[in-house]
């Protein structure tokens, strides 16, 4: 364990589409094993767990979820397993998860991590996590993690990154959040060392976020204080509370924000695509999971839960088959499974929802 005592938030809803339609919404994205034999939920508690005691982790999830976060993280104490009545955003997600907290932990610092990231390299993050949390512990600077670019990428959002302060650990001020750029930009922007990949992991003191929630956000900081001194009405005040993302509510508004880089080999996972990019591919670059054959074809994601998956003289495309549903797309249109998922909620397909 570190010598750095800190308390982890999880966050663990989701609506189960990046991935359709292998992830439902009984089953999102954390809940997959999409490499490996752990999920992706199980696989971020693990890593937490190298230094952070189980004791000492909480996850933020939905009442639909909460029985199934339950039985994939037994270590976790069931009282540390939060239900939102309703998805309200993360801003009131990680509010609510530090006002859960005993007040002595609130005094302490705070991670915050989504549950269905991707991480190859444990000690890289680990190290870099406890930088954070050192700077946040020695004053009330909030802290966000920078990953180092490892290309152009489109699909995410970038840290525009300013002053230097502290050379030996690459701690820099960050100048503002920039949303997912189209290709000429997102190379500009590697190419100019002055971005950073935002993964939307955070590192603070507990009260400086309450606090800065109160200053930014008020409506939700006094709902959060009325279901602290009641908890029994939190069914009611709960999905009263604005649904504001925590970048838009405080991080996009704070002067003095700062990022640690971290170079982990880490991806979000955002689409088929993605899956591709980490998983073993054979010699035609055609990675493969579950029973399938790929013929005269390259560059393809094969997927198969159930039965077998077989293609021939095709290439770039993602093919993936469930018990009741195939899904095959180009990989450069993966993030548009969203499509499908609209498609069939407005053709009441529940069933595949």
């Amino acid at each position: 364990m570190s010598d750095l005592p800190m308390n982890a938030v999880i966050l663990a809803g989701g609506s189960g589409t990046r991935f359709w339609p292998l992830s439902r919404r009984s089953r999102p994205k954390q809940f997959l094993a999409l490499d490996g034999g752990r999920s992706l939920l199980q696989a971020t508690v693990d890593r937490l767990l190298r230094w952070i005691p189980a004791e000492q982790i909480w996850i933020c999830t939905t009442e639909a979820l909460r029985d199934a976060v339950l039985e994939q993280l037994p270590a976790v104490p069931p009282r540390q397993v939060l239900a939102e009545p309703e998805g309200r955003n993360t801003a009131p997600a990680i509010g609510w998860s530090i006002r859960s907290m005993p007040s002595e932990a609130r005094r302490g610092v705070v991670g915050v991590f989504p549950a269905d990231h991707r991480i190859a390299d444990d000690a890289a993050f680990q190290a870099a996590v406890e930088a954070a949390g050192a700077v946040a512990a020695s004053g009330d600077r909030i802290m966000t993690l920078g990953v180092v670019p490892r290309w152009a990428e489109t699909g995410y959002g970038y840290l525009e990154l300013g002053a230097v302060l502290d050379a030996a650990t690459g701690l820099r001020e960050v100048v503002r959040f920039t949303e997912k750029p189209d290709a000429e930009t997102a190379e500009r922007f590697v190419a100019s060392g002055d971005y950073f990949w935002n993964p939307g992991i955070f590192v603070f003191r507990g009260e400086t976020m309450l606090a800065a929630l109160a200053e930014f956000e008020p409506e939700i900081a006094a709902g959060l204080e009325r279901i602290e001194a009641e908890p029994d009405r939190v069914r009611e005040i709960y999905p009263r509370l604005p649904s504001v993302s925590i970048d838009f509510g405080v991080m996009e508004r704070l002067d003095d924000l700062a990022t640690m880089p971290v170079d982990c080999g880490w991806s979000d996972l955002g689409s088929w695509a993605a899956l591709h990019e980490i998983l073993a591919a054979d010699d035609d670059g055609n990675a493969v999971s579950g029973d399938a054959l790929a013929i005269d074809a390259r560059g393809n994601l094969l997927w198969s839960d159930a039965g077998t998956v077989a293609v021939v003289g095709v290439d770039d495309l993602v093919v993936v088959r469930t018990a009741d549903a195939v899904l095959v797309i180009p990989r450069e249109k993966a993030q548009e499974v969203r499509v499908l998922i609209e498609r069939l909620r407005a053709d009441g397909r529940s069933d595949l929802l």
